[in-house]
């Protein structure tokens, strides 16, 4: 367990939106620190310069108004991570393991705020698109148990 608020502060958030997020980061080489995935909460944590609440909270409010739920940890947070040797079935898994001691970066906080913002607006139209049309699997079953009726 780490105390957060002094060197880093960390935002979590559902593991869904977490991986998205992670994934459209690292996909548009955009910056971000050391990112931690708790199997077991079905969290990701994304760790950010210490003081970075208010840009962080800024631009995503400025993002969306309603922005996707999050809880952000700083002074009297504590945070675990995993261990210095990954287990298979381990609960904590570095998604990116922190190098050495991350250079502070101001364009952090903005880059997190913006592809979470992103990636909820992605997963959103996602589930929309999977209510709206059918999954191959459900056409198949519809066809086949049309087929049965037709030949009954």
């Amino acid at each position: 367990m780490l105390p957060t608020g002094h060197f880093f502060d960390v935002v979590s958030v559902d593991q869904r939106i977490g991986i998205e997020t992670f994934d459209q980061l690292l996909r548009r080489g955009l910056p971000f620190g050391p990112t931690v995935l708790d199997h077991k909460a079905q969290r990701v944590g994304f760790f950010l310069g210490s003081q970075s609440q208010e840009t962080f909270v800024h631009y995503l409010t400025q993002e969306e108004a309603t922005p996707p739920a999050y809880r952000y940890l700083s002074r009297g947070s504590v945070v675990v991570v995993p261990g210095p040797m990954p287990m298979s079935g381990d609960r904590y898994e570095w998604l990116r393991a922190p190098t050495r001691r991350p250079m502070a970066n101001p364009l952090r906080p903005v880059a997190l705020a913006t592809m979470l913002v992103a990636s909820a607006e992605l997963l959103a139209r996602v589930d929309r698109y999977g209510e709206r049309y059918p999954s191959a699997a459900a056409l198949a079953r519809s066809a086949i148990e049309g087929a049965a009726t037709d030949a009954g």
